[in-house]
């Protein structure tokens, strides 16, 4: 999926005015994400994502892999804490911010290979797992 297309899908998932909104959304939501994931799996999603939405997941894994084992490791945190620092990144109201986590959440699913699709749902704990699409979140453990 091409960088616009992606940035389209989550402006019309998530009803948002404009391309610029969009991509805060996307940015916000794939930061605070970066941070939830293992690193292996962090890389493969920015690997299969535009090279522009990929930075966002990379810059967030490469901050953080100055930790004690030399690597990132996912930080645990529920929707609460999820929706909190989307919401403080893009600087929106927390229910606006679940809106357009769910609305990255769909484009992700369009744009990801379905097996790396699964592995981000088996990685989410089941309240972050509610903003997936319907299909995946049905599918998760």
């Amino acid at each position: 999926m091409r960088h616009e297309e992606f940035l389209r899908v989550v402006q019309t998932g998530a009803a948002l005015p404009d391309r610029a909104a969009a991509e805060r959304a996307v940015r916000a939501t794939l930061e605070t994400l970066a941070e939830r994931v293992p690193d292996g799996l962090a890389e493969h999603l920015a690997a299969q994502l535009p090279h522009e939405l990929g930075e966002h997941v990379r810059r967030v894994v490469a901050a953080h892999e100055g930790g004690p084992e030399g690597h990132h490791t996912a930080e645990r945190f529920d929707l609460t804490a999820f929706a909190a620092r989307i919401s403080w990144r893009g600087g929106v109201p927390e229910d606006v911010a679940l809106r357009e986590a769910s609305a990255v959440f769909e484009a992700l699913d369009a744009a990801l290979a379905p097996e790396l699709s699964e592995k981000l749902g088996s990685v989410l704990p089941p309240d972050i797992r509610e903003l997936l699409p319907e299909s995946r979140a049905d599918d998760s453990p």
